[in-house]
């Protein structure tokens, strides 16, 4: 499913709603979402929400960015550090499909790394960015 294909999904349902409704109904999503998280039933929830829960995002965790000139990337080799612009014990950003939704710090779990997540984005400001 394209990022279009989405867009239309979700303009299709009230677009006549103000801003402040569709936020009443994103927060109200949030708490059904947390429902079912919590083992309860999502029974009697709007089917075209329900197209979406299988949709799979692209999910990534940004440490840090710096800047590079591309002669110091040539020069990059096995045991080369690359210095980022936040520091140790500052969160990372947790971001799906290409926008910032929460922060986070890194945990360790057996040999693999994880994130806890901290933080989450306002969500009056995640919709905001989403209709940019």
């Amino acid at each position: 499913m394209t990022q279009d294909e989405i867009d239309a999904l979700i303009n299709s349902g009230a677009l006549e709603e103000d801003e402040s409704a569709s936020q009443e109904k994103f927060e109200s999503d949030l708490g059904s979402q947390a429902e079912s998280q919590s083992g309860l039933s999502l029974a009697g929830g709007d089917p075209k929400l329900e197209l979406l829960f299988d949709l799979q995002l692209p999910v990534s965790i940004e440490l840090g960015r710096t800047n590079m000139l591309i002669k110091d990337i040539l020069r990059l080799g096995r045991g080369s550090v690359i210095e980022f612009d936040k520091l140790v014990s500052e969160p990372v950003d947790v971001i799906i499909n290409g926008k910032k939704v929460a922060e986070g710090e890194v945990v360790v779990i057996d040999k693999h790394f994880g994130i806890r997540v901290t933080t989450l984005v306002d969500p009056a400001e995640r919709m905001r960015a989403g209709r940019k």
